[in-house]
């Protein structure tokens, strides 16, 4: 077999045209991010300056070139300059260096065995928490500096001494500070074009620029020393605990932070997504070469990683490119940096500590209680330590997900028959033992209670102070009847069986894709039917808790033959009468209830992202046959399908003679507003249209609508009679049914939007056909409509 050169010249021609248009940019602004960020966290860190260049260089190239994902930037990261600083105060710099070397060892250990995914079960209350602790830190110990003085040993130290530092003159140190935290914030402001720059970049250049012009005494940036005095990492002196605890620190601590990052910027491009095995893996390289070459440990930096993105990379090029462009400054331009002061780096890392306590961050965990864990941690870590700080937000973060994990509700209501009604909801164990046992006693003797378990664990605890109590009130004379909504954990219990004590997720309804006749029926009889009245349109609402009545207390609700029946509990719509006893109102509306209990909890996260706008991929024409279900037959779920039913999944052509206006309108909206890939035409078996359609219109004689909507499917019938069967057909009604899906998608060829689309490779029209008895689905070949089992 031979190869196709051509096509592969013209891939790599593309992958380069690629990278020239949107990577080769993207990096040049990435770079320009860089240099000022890595030479401000080496000053956090206590390193030598050229250690954050190095790690910038070997975060963008080896990082970049091995990494699981494409658009990732890494290089010294602002939330491990704590560890570091600390590393170096206890070890010395070229130590630091090797604990650097053997924490990317362990991290590319870690990646090899494929355990990337655990670092996300740490609470992103945690990580954000530390992150703005770390922040926090950094701009209390550079505002010192700013103010022209130098660092305390802590945070607290820091904040002590800063009302001192504000009060003494400090002449230019101040003025160079303030003007590059003025340019940092101006900058974000300016249009567009003047943004171009990246503002670290403009606030040290004009910071530099105003020093030099105006004369002023600040302390300038030496990088040639930290050159010159470069040695080879060192093993570490001391208690091999302490130095083991280390390495494990920095790995966990850099790799998390990749991780996160990598799961960060995934949400913000369309590409490939970030593979977290491999991402950590190249994290260990990285770090193992960074360590060697004396560099500051190495990590994925959402601040350099998403101008990335928006600067419209592509690939990891980006990336890599942007680690060449800081060596080839070192080597060539490194003499620059001696312009910049160290008071505007200083500003510059304030600003970025001010910026690491997200505001964003605290709305998103306030919605889910977790505030408490974020602000225990940053505590922890700015009056603390940073190892303490993640360890108390870590314990926190685990007793709030065992206090939710073991939460119980107990709801017990009396309505005015003197009919107790009893929800227990959550995670029984013996924790929740006492809470449930005081409820079920205010229970008076002799009560008749319905006990709905919406659970999903008991213990054996739970079982027996639930059992007990039963078995008090049965010989009480009261009655207990109990439903379980979910797995039947009292059930098996009680009559023996194994329980396992494992949390199960809530189940869908069962068999919900079978019709209600053949449904399993649990609890009362159909005649007392009760659903939400919010969720039953036009239903009579009896207002609950907080809705003006007394708990307990219930108005009156219409009956369906016109009489008042006296008013249901709970805010319930009760159902009664005539319907109730006979009709189908009863079975639509405990479906409708069955959904509200077991299926829209699974269902509702998905229906809220997509809350404000549709975006179908498919326009799906079919009949109106109730026993066609589009979603069943196609396995898919809201949002996907933009469906259109009629009698006989008729499509007027157009111009018929007449005119149907609601099929051409939702072709419209589909192909025009929804930009809708595929259209469907879905024929069955047994289809009655068709059936009328052979008749001659004798079956719907009296049907005056239906005649004139049929005369739309005169296409179809003349294409019948114009063809003979080949034998393979179920007879010719089976025939017709699926040469009239061919004739449709040939109308919808009428249309000249769609026939337009079609012809330009946007739009694709396929045939299926249903066979009801089989319960499968075919694909017809036009125009032959013969099948093709998928």
């Amino acid at each position: 077999m031979g190869t196709d050169t051509k096509s592969d010249i013209k891939a790599t021609r593309s992958d380069i045209s690629s990278v020239l248009r949107h990577d080769l940019p993207a990096s040049l602004v990435v770079f320009l991010v860089a240099v000022p960020l890595s030479l401000g966290i080496a000053v956090a860190s206590g390193a030598p300056l050229a250690a954050g260049l190095v790690a910038a260089v070997v975060g963008g190239v080896v990082a970049g070139f091995l990494g699981g994902s494409v658009v990732q930037v890494s290089g010294p990261a602002a939330g491990l300059a704590l560890v570091v600083a600390d590393l170096v105060m206890r070890y010395g710099w070229r130590a630091t260096c090797m604990i650097t070397l053997f924490a990317g060892a362990l991290q590319l250990v870690l990646g090899v065995f494929r355990i990337a995914r655990a670092a996300l079960a740490v609470s992103p209350a945690v990580v954000h928490g530390m992150l703005a602790g770390v922040g926090v830190v950094i701009a209390l110990s550079q505002l010192h500096v700013i103010l022209g003085g130098s660092p305390q040993s802590s945070a607290v130290a820091n904040l002590a001494e800063l009302p001192r530092q504000i009060t003494e003159n400090h002449n230019h140190a101040v003025l160079a500070g303030l003007l590059t935290i003025l340019v940092l914030v101006v900058w974000t402001r300016l249009p567009r074009r003047l943004r171009a720059v990246p503002a670290p970049l403009a606030a040290l250049s004009a910071t530099a620029a105003a020093s030099i012009v105006l004369g002023w005494d600040v302390t300038r940036v030496d990088l040639s020393a930290s050159l010159e005095g470069w040695a080879a990492p060192a093993w570490p002196q001391g208690d091999w605990h302490g130095i083991a605890a280390a390495v494990v620190l920095v790995a966990l601590l850099a790799g998390v932070e990749s991780l996160l990052c990598a799961v960060a910027v995934d949400r913000l491009h369309g590409g490939r997504r970030a593979d977290l095995d491999r991402e950590l893996t190249a994290q260990g390289a990285a770090n193992m070469v960074t360590g060697a070459l004396g560099g500051l440990p190495v990590a994925g930096v959402i601040m350099r990683s998403t101008t990335n993105v928006r600067a419209g990379a592509r690939s990891r090029w980006s990336a890599i490119l942007h680690g060449f462009w800081v060596l080839l400054f070192c080597l060539g331009l490194g003499w620059t940096i001696t312009f910049v002061p160290m008071e505007a780096l200083a500003a510059l890392l304030v600003f970025i500590g001010v910026q690491m306590v997200d505001v964003g961050h605290i709305r998103n965990l306030r919605g889910h209680g977790e505030v408490p864990v974020y602000a225990v941690t940053m505590a922890g870590v700015v009056f603390l330590g940073l190892a303490e700080g993640v360890l108390f937000g870590l314990g926190l973060a685990a007793l709030l997900a065992l206090r939710r994990l073991t939460s119980v509700t107990v709801d017990s209501r009396e309505d005015p028959q003197g009919h107790w009604h009893v929800m227990i909801g959550g995670s029984l164990t013996f924790l929740g033992v006492p809470r449930i046992t005081a409820e079920l006693r205010t229970i008076p003797a002799g009560a008749e209670v319905d006990l709905d378990l919406n659970i999903d664990f008991m213990d054996h605890a739970a079982f027996e102070a639930i059992h007990a109590w039963r078995q008090d009130h049965e010989r009480g004379g009261g009655s207990v009847n109990i439903d379980e909504i979910h797995d039947e954990w009292y059930a098996m219990a009680a009559s023996g069986a194994r329980v396992f004590p494992a949390k199960t997720p809530p189940r869908a309804p069962d068999r919900w894709w079978l019709p209600w006749s053949h449904r399993r029926r649990r609890g009362r009889a159909a005649a007392d039917v009760r659903v939400p009245a919010r969720d039953v349109p036009g239903g009579s609402a009896v207002p609950g808790p907080g809705g003006g009545s007394p708990a307990g207390s219930a108005g009156p609700v219409p009956e369906p033959d016109g009489g008042v029946l006296p008013g249901a509990p709970y805010g319930e719509t009760l159902v009664c009468g005539p319907l109730a006893r006979g009709g189908a109102v009863p079975e639509l509306l405990a479906g409708a209830g069955e959904f509200h209990l077991r299926t829209a909890p699974l269902i509702r996260p998905v229906l809220h992202g997509m809350a404000r706008a549709q975006k179908p991929s498919h326009l799906f024409i079919t009949c109106a046959d109730s026993r066609i279900v589009p979603n069943l037959i196609t396995s898919s779920g809201p949002g996907d399908l933009f469906t259109v039913r009629n009698i006989g999944n008729l499509v007027p052509r157009r111009g018929a003679s007449a005119p149907d206006d609601s099929v051409a309108a939702a072709i419209e909206y589909a192909t025009d507003e929804l930009g809708v890939r595929t259209i469907t035409v879905c024929g069955h078996s047994g289809c009655g249209a068709m059936v009328a359609l052979l008749s001659g219109g004798e079956t719907t004689g009296d049907l005056p609508a239906l005649n004139r909507w049929l005369r739309h499917g005169h296409h179809s019938l003349a294409r019948f009679i114009a063809t003979e069967s080949d034998g393979s057909d179920g007879g010719p009604l089976d025939r017709l049914c699926r040469i009239n899906v061919i004739q449709q998608l040939e109308n919808l060829r009428t249309h000249p939007r769609v026939d337009r689309l079609v012809r330009a490779g946007r739009l694709e029209l396929v045939g299926l056909y249903f066979d009801i008895g089989a319960a499968r689905v075919h694909v017809l070949d036009q125009p032959a409509a013969q099948v093709a089992p998928l």
